[in-house]
Parts: C-alpha cells; structure tokens; sequence
C-alpha cells in the first residue's frame, strides 16, 4: 500500500474480532508510535497494553471497580457492560500523556505528540492489515481507574485504543473538503 492510499483511506472500525496483530507485528506498531514529533524529545507518553484474555478480565475488573467508587449505585447492566468493555477486541492499549516539566514544551504540545504517537499506530495498524478505534469516555477521565493503573494523578489517559482485525468493512468515510479547514493567507 503506497503511503498516499493508507493517508486517505484509513478508517476506524468499532467491530474488532480476533487476531490481534502478532509481537513481530506490534513491534513495527511501537517503533511508528515513536516516530511522533516530539519537542525537546521529551517522549511524554507511555502506552499500557493489555493482549491476553487475563489482562483484558483485569482490566474489566478495573473498569468495573472505578465505576463503582464513583457510582456505588450503578445499575447491574451497567456494570456487566464495564466488566465487558476490555472484550470488545482482541487487544487494548492504554495511551497516557505523562507530563514533564520543560521551559519550552508547554502540556498541550506533550498532549498532541501523545495524540499523534496514537495517529502513527493507527496508520501502521492499517497498514499491516488489522484496526484500530480510538476511544475515549468517562473513564479516561476517572481518577480511581488512573489510580488502579499506576498512572499518576497529574498525568491524562490520552484514550483506549482497541485493536484486532475488522469484522466488517464498510465504506471509507466521506472525504472532507479542505477547502473547509484550510485558509490559505
């Protein structure tokens, strides 16, 4: 695939079955993850991966356990959907924004280099064949999951992004007009 063909054609797919892309696979993945613009090379970001049917139970379970300390009231179908959640592909990878302190490199620039570490996955994810959909929700924002996971309370859960091979393809999404987006001054 030439990289023009996989910049304007890659779409997310929310259904994601079995097989997840292979460790040699999810090498090239990290390593075009790394290849992020990055001021300052300060890498501030970390990435928690959770492959087997284990980590994704635990992670449900933390999940579940986060929702509850903040709701201890949440409906049980609720709650079956967090335990479930972690299940909805084969692989997850937690993206985190780690935040350093640096004259230069103000938080919101560490937030897009965490995004755009994402964005190279996603295009390399396509590229080898398999999907990624990025997700967000309430709890990347929820401070007992950051706690449960060993991120620190200064740091962003950037998104959970859900990886394996699309169930169905379906039609690549309209192309925008960059006409609309873009004013040439």
């Amino acid at each position: 695939m030439d990289a023009f063909e996989l910049l304007l054609n890659r779409s997310s797919f929310g259904k994601l079955e079995a097989p997840a892309p292979s460790k040699e696979q999810m090498e090239l993945v990290y390593r075009a993850a790394l290849r992020a613009p990055d001021h300052a090379g300060l890498r501030p970001w970390k990435f928690l991966v959770y492959q087997d049917e284990h980590a994704l139970k635990k992670l449900g379970e933390s999940f579940l356990e986060a929702k509850l300390k903040q709701n201890p009231e949440l409906p049980e179908a609720k709650q079956q959907k967090a335990l479930n959640m972690p299940f909805r592909a084969p692989m997850i990878i937690i993206a985190v924004t780690e935040y350093q302190e640096h004259k230069k490199v103000p938080e919101v620039e560490q937030v897009v280099s965490c995004g755009c570490a994402v964005h190279g996955m996603l295009y390399a994810l396509q590229a080898l064949g398999f999907s990624g959909y990025w997700r967000t929700g309430d709890l990347a924002f929820n401070p007992y999951l950051k706690q449960s996971l060993g991120i620190k309370p200064s740091d962003e859960i950037a998104g959970f992004l859900y990886i394996g091979t699309p169930k169905v393809r379906i039609n690549k999404p309209d192309q925008a007009n960059p006409e609309d987006y873009f004013f040439v001054q």
